[in-house]
């Protein structure tokens, strides 16, 4: 191996010696040894500049050598924004074709998340609120895990895997201190460790690229295996404000790296500036303007009194000073989300092109495991998912029945609520006291019921959210005059409502 070389900008050497010396350094680490490479492909600038130099050395090199393999792959989180979930889609299919016709060891992946962990499984289904920035499970679940567990799988079959990522220290300081902090355990060539991944290194061709440059080199060096770039500066031109994206710039003209594409329904962001400006700037993407819509009503902060539970998820009631911190979406948040979510979909597919016309807003294996978790785990035991789905559809809801032992009828739910006087806080107690009786009833060993029945009971023992304060300022004022008192519950405090 050559001694170590650090890369530079391009400064105002030519653009072709910066790529022809980048090149060389890739093939140089690609046959270094045996590790196999995990490319990190959204089909934005940089995945694009990256996954090309990384073509176009291994296209350098002699057949033989070109052997290891070359793992693209790219996440679907299932709510990516529709524009460019497609150009990614496409890119993927041209690129594995691609690669098979030149001989090339590159074999492209989509990958998404589980059922149980998508964005309307976790939010319709479980009531987790609209992702914010102290809250952020999305990333988690929707973009870390599915990439981490194909990396692992890699790394359990071949002993190491080497990340190859589009990351840059001019994106933001953080990422710039985040790649300074990791150059210092670099234990190879341009390789770094990765942190959270074990038997994995970090290589980043690109770090110390501008925007400017990265945009430069997509448009004087064609895409190898077919997929335009000039499409993707177009649509990045789509997604800024002013339609312009310069190649050459001074500190003060805008730049096509404050285009962001991501989740449509993000809202850790205050605007979805590169959908607002797709709508915007072209007629013929005006159909995205439900999602757009539907985004702006997640990210109303001021209807959380109403759409969202006074007690968290495990049915306590948690301070933050003086104040309730709200909990998940009510049943009726719910499936009002469910509702509307059908809506924009219907809306879309009327006025969509025909490549995206088949848009799946909500997919049927998400609609299952939503209505599994309405029923099984939070006993809502009318199991009111196949009639939303058909009044929005105007179809009969595919899904099997459920057992009836665990369902009641409309009739049966009316009595109830009649039996509660309409108090739905004791209505839902009531109907989780029955619906967990009927889960038990078949089971030849009923252990753990007692437990789910108390659960249910503690849950619902408040008169309303304001009783519920006042007991859960009782709790704390209790914590705080008593500091050697580690473990407190609610049977400490005698005058707890019945």
């Amino acid at each position: 191996m050559s001694a170590p070389r650090t890369a530079v900008p391009f400064q105002d050497r030519p653009l072709a010696e910066v790529v022809g010396e980048l090149t060389e350094e890739i093939r140089e680490l690609y046959v270094a040894d045996e590790v196999p490479w995990v490319i990190g492909y959204s089909g934005g600038k940089d995945s694009t500049a990256v996954l090309q130099l990384v073509w176009l050395a291994l296209k350098g090199l002699p057949a033989e050598q070109r052997k290891k393999p070359v793992h693209v792959i790219s996440t679907d989180t299932l709510v990516e924004n529709p524009v460019v979930a497609a150009w990614v889609g496409q890119s993927l299919d041209t690129m594995r074709a691609a690669a098979q016709e030149q001989q090339l060891p590159i074999d492209s992946h989509k990958l998404t998340p589980e059922v149980k962990d998508t964005f309307w499984v976790s939010l319709i289904g479980k009531g987790y609120p609209a992702p914010r920035p102290k809250f952020r499970w999305c990333t988690e679940r929707l973009k870390i895990k599915p990439s981490n567990a194909f990396i692992r799988r890699v790394v359990r079959r071949h002993g190491e895997a080497i990340l190859v990522l589009g990351i840059r220290k001019t994106e933001s300081r953080a990422r710039a201190r985040a790649m300074a902090r990791h150059e210092k355990g670099r234990v190879r060539d341009r390789l770094s460790p990765n942190g959270k991944l074990p038997n994995s290194l970090v290589y980043s061709p690109i770090e110390t690229w501008s925007t400017e440059e990265v945009w430069a080199f997509l448009m004087q060096y064609p895409n190898p295996w077919g997929h335009k770039n000039k499409d993707l500066l177009t649509m990045y031109q789509g997604a800024s404000d002013d339609s312009e994206c310069p190649l050459v710039v001074d500190d003060s003209t805008p730049s096509c790296g404050d285009s962001r594409f991501g989740c449509w329904t993000c809202t850790l962001v205050e605007q979805d500036k590169s959908m607002t400006a797709m709508i915007r700037n072209d007629d013929e993407k005006q159909w995205m303007r439900p999602l757009l819509k539907l985004r702006n009503e997640l990210d109303d902060v001021t209807k959380e009194a109403q759409t969202r539970d006074f007690r968290r998820m495990n049915g306590n009631v948690q301070l933050f000073g003086d104040r309730p911190i709200p909990g998940p979406y009510k049943q009726s948040a719910r499936e009002d989300w469910l509702r509307k979510l059908f809506a924009a979909q219907a809306q879309v597919r009327k006025k969509a092109p025909e490549h995206v016309r088949d848009i799946e807003l909500i997919s049927m294996a998400e609609l299952h495991e939503i209505r599994r978790i309405w029923v099984f785990e939070k006993h809502e035991v009318e199991d009111s998912l196949p009639q939303i789905y058909e009044e929005a559809t105007g179809e009969k809801f595919p899904g099997p029945p459920l057992d009836e032992q665990l369902v009641l009828g409309a009739e049966e739910i009316g009595l109830l609520k009649e039996a509660c006087e309409d108090d739905p806080i004791h209505f839902s107690m009531a109907r989780e006291l029955l619906a967990v009786e009927r889960q038990y009833r078949t089971m030849t060993r009923r252990a753990g019921l007692f437990e789910a029945l108390e659960k249910a009971i503690k849950k619902g023992y408040y008169e309303d959210a304001e009783d519920a304060l006042k007991f859960a300022k009782q709790l704390q004022e209790m914590r705080e005059s008593d500091p050697t008192q580690t473990t407190l519950d609610e049977e400490t405090i005698t005058d707890a409502p019945a």
